[in-house]
């Protein structure tokens, strides 16, 4: 193994660890399953503007979708490296990537926040 190949193979460890920690501990990807895992870390996302926002939640690729003035909780579960999100923001559309693999979304009563919400929303359209 060359010196680029073992850095590659370092990163993609990284990445991968909080996976092997916490799928044995989680059972299965439902909501309650996932916050049985412990060690909540909560981030607010806000929808401040005049059109809806898409949500995408990963590794999982779920999507979600919020109404103008809507907030909900992504909140991160189980161990991670280093920091529990990543986040990239598109024009209308924010991802953010859960670092230790699993996530869930709620409303700010805590209640699960269904993927694919505001059906009816205008999407953006390709660009």
């Amino acid at each position: 193994m060359d010196g680029q190949e073992s850095v590659r193979r370092a990163d993609i460890d990284r990445i991968i660890e909080p996976l092997k920690a916490n799928m044995p501990e989680a059972g299965d990807l439902g909501f309650e399953a996932i916050k049985q895992l412990g060690n909540p870390v909560p981030l607010l996302v806000q929808n401040g503007g005049k059109d809806h926002l898409q949500l995408w939640l990963e590794p999982f690729g779920q999507d979600y979708w919020l109404e103008p003035g809507e907030s909900v909780y992504v909140t991160s579960y189980g161990t991670w490296n280093d920091h529990p999100f990543e986040t990239i923001r598109e024009t209308d559309c924010l991802t953010v990537w859960a670092t230790s693999w699993f996530a869930t979304v709620s409303d700010l009563d805590g209640n699960e926040f269904p993927p694919g919400r505001g059906e009816g929303a205008s999407r953006p359209s390709p660009e």
